[in-house]
């Protein structure tokens, strides 16, 4: 029976990856900041049933996701310290780079058109992650045309239209705004 018996820190103790305090930390700091909204952003009606209310569901989410984020940090807290936090944070922080190629295609689509933006887009990533052969362009070119074919024209996704299309021959633009 004693043998059952363990303390809180052999409870939470655990094999930790390099970066994991850093990653909990960071999780749980977003869980409170989280959640000093709820009372802003989540409303509770009088009247109305606490199985209906609106804030219901995303006050359980993040209560519940503060819960485990304590808990993961806790569990990162006492685990065993292991060495290449900083180069494992590095590997995290280098995924932001799309976050910024992809806000780049967002200024880029009400400029200069949905069809347009997203073939240099495609063609921009693909030089970016080293597919730089002819033929790994040309498959960029067609599979970024062929995505905005399906959006615009089967899926009927609508997207603004471009400046740039304002100087297009009007059959033209109304095409492009239409199908492209």
């Amino acid at each position: 029976m004693a043998q059952q018996i363990q303390t809180l820190k052999q409870m939470f103790q655990r094999y930790r990856r390099p970066g994991n305090f850093f990653f909990a930390s960071f999780f749980l700091f977003v869980s409170l900041a989280l959640c000093t909204q709820l009372g802003s952003q989540a409303k509770w009606l009088d009247g109305t049933k606490w199985s209906s209310q609106p804030a219901l569901w995303p006050n359980i989410a993040i209560i519940g996701m503060t819960i485990f984020a304590g808990l993961n940090w806790i569990s990162a807290f006492v685990s065993e310290k292991i060495d290449g936090r900083w180069a494992e944070i590095s590997i995290w922080l280098r995924s932001f780079e799309f976050v910024l190629w992809f806000m780049g295609y967002v200024v880029l689509v009400p400029k200069l058109g949905y069809l347009p933006s997203t073939i240099i887009f495609g063609l921009a990533l693909s030089v970016r992650m080293g597919y730089r052969s002819r033929k790994m362009l040309a498959v960029s070119v067609l599979t970024s045309s062929a995505i905005v074919v399906t959006f615009k024209s089967f899926l009927q996704v609508r997207v603004p239209g471009g400046a740039a299309y304002e100087f297009l021959p009007d059959a033209m633009r109304s095409f492009m705004l239409t199908y492209l």
